[in-house]
């Protein structure tokens, strides 16, 4: 008689989102499990488009994407695909409400036979923490081994914390997840000195997918300008940061925003700063709007680069090229300045000289 072959677990993983957070920990979990994973493409004009085309207007440009990468993957093939819904990362820390609410959202508007799998994280309320939200995830595949799955999340810790110190030290988020996945950590040792550092801040899925942010990193790496992100801070940087802002933490994802913000405008190694924000998002108008009032009393440029499905790159360039230019003409004005004080100081001492002897 013939033998059954097993079958495969798998589950897909869209390209998007928490995706920038958190799939190094997925992964290291998942793989202990002996669940494979399927990852959704790159972001391309497609995937936006689609995406766009199955939500009402308003919806803002990361959900659109998240949409479109659901469909790319069931164009893959894949029939249950993980879509949290992380609710609170920490005591009445929360995300906003398409966050919460996109298991919902994906069931209205793909109107497609799949499972989704929608263990939620809500670390405000009991019985939503970490492990629950595990159980929950791999529940569907019958696996209910409490012991089995704690032991998997400890693999998925080491991935997240590899990943973590690799991005902490300038790696780009590709390498260090490539790095991170091979259980490998690899620290960037970059020497080179640049003529501008800029701070570049966005919440992780608007940073890292290429396609939102225009490769904006290569680009002011063309421009020989040194770019830094929150995530090369310590959570306590991120504290301070918000408190020097006079804020308090409230959004999950505000450390990236307003906690960078903080910490790079008091940095005098840093010329100027580029956000990069949804348009339409209201958490994120609040936060850009906070870290522009602040920058002025720092005197530090401040550039605000709002992204839809209808962002051209062409624009996008000229306004970062526009934005370094300055910052060169100011510093290279700076220098001057200092060098016509440092000259007029020499020759102070020996007037003060002539006209006592006079």
């Amino acid at each position: 008689m013939p033998t059954e072959t097993k079958k495969t677990m798998q589950i897909g993983i869209p390209r998007a989102m928490s995706y920038y957070n958190y799939f190094p920990f997925w992964y290291g979990f998942f793989e202990a499990m002996g669940i494979d994973i399927v990852i959704s493409d790159k972001t391309t004009k497609q995937t936006m488009s689609q995406g766009s085309s199955l939500v009402v207007s308003e919806t803002c440009l990361p959900i659109k994407v998240y949409v479109g990468h659901i469909l790319n993957l069931l164009e893959k093939g894949v029939d249950t695909i993980f879509v949290p819904s992380i609710q609170s990362i920490e005591h009445k820390i929360y995300n906003c409400s398409k966050i919460r609410g996109l298991p919902d959202l994906i069931r209205n508007v793909v109107k497609k036979d799949f499972t989704i799998i929608e263990a939620t994280l809500d670390k405000s309320e009991k019985n939503h923490g970490l492990y629950d939200f595990l159980k929950e995830a791999v529940a569907p595949f019958g696996i209910t081994d409490e012991k089995r799955i704690k032991a998997a999340s400890k693999e998925g810790w080491k991935v997240l914390n590899n990943f973590k110190i690799m991005l902490n030290s300038g790696l780009s988020f590709e390498k260090a997840l490539n790095y991170a996945k091979k259980g490998q950590v690899v620290i960037s040792n970059n020497q080179k000195t640049y003529p501008i550092n800029v701070a570049v801040l966005a919440h992780s899925y608007n940073l890292f997918d290429d396609r939102i942010s225009m490769k904006i990193f290569d680009k002011l790496e063309k421009l020989d300008v040194r770019a830094y992100t929150a995530e090369q801070l310590s959570i306590e940087q991120l504290q301070e940061g918000i408190s020097s802002l006079g804020s308090k933490l409230y959004w999950a994802n505000e450390y990236e925003m307003t906690g960078g913000a903080g910490h790079f405008l008091q940095d005098n190694n840093i010329d100027g700063i580029i956000t990069i924000n949804a348009f339409g998002c209201g958490p994120d108008s609040i936060m850009v709007e906070r870290i522009s009032r602040a920058a002025r009393k720092f005197n530090k440029p401040v550039l605000n680069l709002s992204v839809d499905e209808q962002t051209g790159e062409a624009g996008f360039i000229t306004r970062i090229e526009a934005f370094t230019d300055m910052l060169f003409r100011k510093k290279r004005a700076s220098i001057i300045n200092k060098i016509n004080i440092n000259e007029n100081a020499k020759h102070e001492p020996s007037t003060t000289k002539e006209s006592q002897h006079r």
